[in-house]
């Protein structure tokens, strides 16, 4: 044989790693070889070359009596296209040191040049099971210990060691296993909640997956296998995609990716992506949770069997097992909600309600065997729903924190969707607003958690429960999720069995959702008009009620960024103005603005001085966002608006709302320009108050040049990639105010976007009669009642002008 015949039998792949790199290559870009099909091809076109390189390296260094062994996810030949190589090198000890590292280096050196990433080590059986002993990453690792070449009986030894390790000590290393997930999910997040989550470290990723097999080989639990190697394939095939359009060895589904990975895995968009992803995360999720409670079943009952044993003997033994009725049906038996033994699914076709709500209701989770039970068995309900199911789904929602893992057991199994089908278009749907922390069911389900705390507010808590399950439903569905959602609330409320007067009310509820927080934030409360729009809506005083429980628990299931006390007085003060012109008294006027005693003293000084005069504190009592406020007084003059606005902005300080009132002082000593501020320090440490004050009067003399103050500061941020948001929009609203012309500003959250706003209304010429600042997370939403000098709201060709030359001055 010749050498050149030789070198090609013991590298198939091709002459050296040249050989390898090509024939990597051409199966990568193999249109038709995806998926599983491509990552075995993959390992198997690995395994072959390292078996050439390391059959080799053995022969030239003379060494005998080793292994080549692939560990982690090539253990397991899943790799993907940019997946580290994870290698032990496996000897028996008898080789001398020098003739071990020519080997090793003939092995790791030709990797290293191709540009993989390798993480390797070189052990006897002994010091990798020691190692194992030491480190329960490296032991899970060897857990999926695979041969590509070498001395297999080497191997073989290794594993049953290692495998009778890991099963006899599962009672300590199960634990901290739990231990090592709960950290990692305290810090990569929940992988179906995430805009752009860890594909591998987010809880319910492919480390869990990796996870659940080491319970399942210690043979102390199992987790439930429908399912679950189709969410693997998922994740991995989404991997995959990922790794060939970055071409970089990256698990983050970064936001920007989304487009292109949805393309290459044959999906109409990145809505599609996520929420494949997002279904493969839970489904991994739901069967941690279970084998979980399994392990932790199991390890109390080993803990406790000698003792129990000791002191009750086997009768009392006997008897601490005993069942506990729950409700009709179900029972609780060791620590979980499971089915009397008597319960009939078949005859019973509110059993499924009866046994969530009973479980919820005593905080214990469910028993899988029983939820599959349920779904193989239950009878459909007849619609509209008997009276009894109703009130079953409103104790099951009505529950509080244990609602949640409860309504996620019966959906894993299909029971939700099947209870109410309308349900499956917003299961797994992505949120892309940042604001929201959770999908859209699952933030249906926490909105009802929130909403179950204030049912002693109103006075139909059935209702509010409702509402709070159904307030967007219509978001799986083209067009305004409130409109479209109150079509679907009105259905979803007759199949469910509510009569057609509560049906009505809980379209109102569906359609108007958004309502109070809107208006509260983005509109002038003093304008009779405003609370005149939200009353004719609302209807009735009831519906209000319902309504303003609504919205609070609504803000507070979507984020921290959604709710805080500020917001909460904003939306009371409304929803008093609005329940006394549903009592019958006629809308209020604009009052005078009567100055506090601090505004009182503020405004005097201003007004002595010609300058403006502020304070500045901390509000503790309030939400943090929120808890630094802001009193400005300053003789009505133009630029104000701009002027305050940079000069927070200079000062880092981020605004959260923001009231602007003229005030009259009593006995007709003036009017003063009151401008009250909700602002948050970006870095945590409040500027002074006579620094702020120096460079506010700077800015108002034209001596602090303060839009090129922020253009600096805007250049020295570092543009992060990302997504381009989309431009800002500036739109008129019509019928709000007979007062004033309503310019409602949408636009990211920018560094300086309120100054920008206030130079564009100033050189227009017009006068600002209040602004009403919003910000959610990186989107704000800015509004602002203009008059034009004479005081009275622009003819409508104005105001559309107005409104094209503020959007051209913040693009």
């Amino acid at each position: 044989m010749t050498s050149a015949e030789e070198t090609k039998q013991d590298d198939p792949a091709g002459s050296g790693p040249g050989g390898y790199a090509e024939a990597r290559l051409r199966l990568l870009q193999e249109e038709s070889r995806s998926g599983p099909s491509r990552r075995s091809a993959l390992s198997g076109l690995t395994d072959q070359w390292l078996n050439a390189q390391f059959a080799r390296a053995a022969r030239e260094s003379g060494v005998r009596g080793a292994a080549l062994v692939a560990v982690g996810g090539y253990g397991r030949a899943d790799l993907s296209p940019r997946s580290d190589l994870d290698l032990l090198l496996l000897h028996d000890g008898k080789s001398r040191p020098a003739a071990l590292k020519t080997l090793a280096d003939r092995l790791w050196y030709p990797v290293w040049d191709l540009g993989l990433a390798l993480d390797h080590s070189v052990r006897t059986p002994a010091e990798a099971r020691k190692t194992a002993a030491e480190d329960l990453k490296a032991h899970l690792g060897l857990l999926d210990a695979r041969l590509v070449a070498g001395d297999a009986g080497l191997l073989a030894g290794l594993r049953t060691s290692v495998l009778a390790d890991w099963r006899n000590q599962a009672t300590r290393r199960l634990p901290e296993l739990h231990a090592l997930c709960r950290e990692r999910a305290e810090r990569a997040g929940e992988l179906r909640f995430l805009l752009e989550p860890d594909l591998k470290e987010a809880r319910g990723g492919l480390r869990d997956i990796t996870v659940l097999r080491a319970v399942a080989a210690s043979w102390l639990a199992d987790a439930p296998r429908e399912g679950l190697a189709e969410a693997r394939r998922r994740l991995l095939d989404a991997r995959d995609a990922l790794h060939l359009v970055t071409g970089r060895a990256t698990d983050r589904l970064s936001l920007q990716e989304q487009p292109q990975v949805a393309a290459r895995l044959g999906l109409l968009d990145a809505d599609a992506l996520l929420r494949e992803v997002y279904e493969a995360a839970r489904v991994v999720a739901y069967a941690g949770d279970v084998t979980w409670r399994e392990v932790g079943r199991v390890l109390r009952a080993r803990a406790a069997r000698p003792r129990l044993r000791g002191l009750l003997g086997t009768r009392g033994a006997a008897a601490a097992a005993e069942r506990a009725p729950l409700a009709e049906g179900v029972v609780e038996s060791d620590g979980e909600a499971v089915l009397a033994l008597a319960a009939r699914p078949d005859r019973d076709p509110v059993l499924p309600l009866r046994f969530g709500a009973a479980a919820a209701q005593a905080g214990l989770p469910v028993s899988l065997h029983a939820v599959r039970r349920l779904a193989a068995q239950a009878r459909p309900l007849p619609v509209p729903w008997p009276a009894e199911a109703r009130e079953q789904l409103l104790t099951l929602l009505g529950a509080g924190e244990p609602t949640v893992g409860v309504w996620e057991a019966l959906e894993a199994e299909g029971l939700i969707t099947r209870l109410l089908p309308d349900w499956e278009r917003v299961r797994c749907r992505p949120q892309h607003n940042p604001v929201h922390t959770w999908t859209v069911d699952r933030h249906l389900i926490e909105t009802a958690v929130r909403a179950s705390a204030l049912t002693r507010r109103v006075g139909r808590p059935d209702l509010l429960l409702m509402a709070a399950l159904l307030h967007d439903i219509g978001k799986g569905w083209p067009g305004d999720h409130s409109v479209v959602g109150e079509t679907i609330a009105r259905d979803m409320a007759a199949r469910v069995g509510f009569d057609a007067e509560d049906t009505a009310v809980l379209g109102t509820l569906v359609r108007h959702h958004l309502l109070l927080v809107d208006t509260a934030t983005r509109r002038d409360l003093d304008d009779p008009a405003t609370v005149t729009a939200v009353a004719r809506a609302v209807g009735s005083a009831g519906t209000l009620e319902i309504l303003h429980a609504l919205t609070e628990a609504d803000a507070l299931a979507t984020g921290p960024a959604a709710w805080s006390t500020w917001r909460g007085s904003l939306v009371a003060d409304l929803v008093r103005r609005v329940a006394a012109v549903l009592s019958g008294a006629p809308p209020a006027g604009p009052e005078p603005d009567l100055p506090t005693a601090e505004q009182e003293r503020l405004a005097l000084e201003a007004l002595r001085t010609g300058e403006p005069v502020l304070t500045l504190h901390a509000r503790e009592e309030e939400d943090e966002a929120v808890g630094v406020e802001l009193v400005v007084a300053v003789p009505d003059q133009p630029g104000v608006l701009p002027a305050v606005s940079g000069v927070l902005a200079l000062h880092r300080l981020t605004v959260r709302a923001a009231d602007l009132r003229f005030l009259e002082l009593p006995d007709h000593l003036g009017e003063v320009l009151v401008l009250r501020w909700r602002v948050a320090a970006e870095f945590g440490a409040l500027p002074q108050a006579a620094r702020l004050r120096t460079d506010l009067v700077r800015a108002l003399d034209d001596t602090l040049d303060v839009p090129a103050k922020l253009a600096a500061r805007e250049a020295a941020y570092p543009r992060r990639r990302g997504v381009v948001p989309p431009p800002p929009r500036v739109t008129v609203v019509p019928d709000v105010s007979p007062l004033a012309t309503v310019l409602e500003v949408r636009a990211p959250d920018a560094v300086g976007l309120l100054h920008r706003i206030g130079r564009a209304l100033d050189s227009a010429g017009v006068r600002v009669r209040s602004a009403h600042v919003s910000t959610l997370g990186a989107n704000a939403v800015d509004t602002v009642y203009v008059v034009d000098p004479d005081g009275k709201p622009l003819p409508p060709t104005a105001a559309a002008a107005l409104a094209s030359q503020v959007q051209a001055a913040l693009t």
